[in-house]
């Protein structure tokens, strides 16, 4: 009986001293809010140089800016361009561009049909000779009516956007020539 009684008496013990509220009673400033401590007054502090938020860091500068060096646009893809990476910027293409792009890229998707000015189509001579970092960049950034998509699209599905925009352009002018015979056949209707 004696140690059940002790048991409990420690038990509740740790319970109570678990109840402190030292973190919520201590001193502590609101964003934003004024300081005395501070010589500018301000209780938000700009963050030390070079220091990057958890999750923010950009090893990869290419890849995440589609830019060399900071200058010109990459004329490459910095991820492996494989079908499944196609079949998900289709899905994503039509899920964030096709709106305005439509679905073929010849800028007559059903918000311009009511009234929207047209954006280019990507079968423009314009767009067809640009690098594929452009239009990762006019994803991330926008790019006059259109605006940014970076909080919406995550970086490796603005890439495969980008790499499903050089299918629609490669099927925007494509010629019977360039199927295979097989491929002809069916298209002509031959069995």
């Amino acid at each position: 009986m004696r140690t059940i009684f002790s048991t409990v008496l420690v038990l509740a013990a740790a319970v109570l001293s678990a109840c402190r509220q030292d973190m919520n009673d201590q001193p502590k400033y609101g964003p934003l809010k004024s300081s005395e401590f501070y010589p500018d007054g301000a209780s938000s502090r700009t963050p030390p140089t070079h220091t990057v938020a958890r999750g923010e860091l950009h090893e990869d500068a290419v890849f995440y800016t589609g830019r060399i060096n900071d200058k010109e646009f990459t004329a490459t893809l910095p991820v492996p361009l494989t079908p499944a990476l196609l079949k998900r910027g289709e899905e994503r293409f039509n899920i964030y561009c096709s709106m305005c792009h439509g679905r073929t890229g010849e800028g007559n998707g059903m918000i311009v049909q009511r009234g929207f000015p047209r954006p280019p189509s990507y079968a423009d001579e314009r767009l067809r000779n640009a690098p594929v970092g452009y239009f990762y960049e006019v994803i991330t950034h926008g790019y006059g009516l259109m605006y940014s998509y970076a909080a919406r699209v995550e970086p490796q599905d603005r890439w495969a956007i980008a790499a499903y925009i050089r299918v629609l352009q490669l099927s925007l002018h494509a010629t019977l020539a360039d199927a295979t015979p097989a491929e002809q056949s069916k298209l002509e209707g031959s069995p």
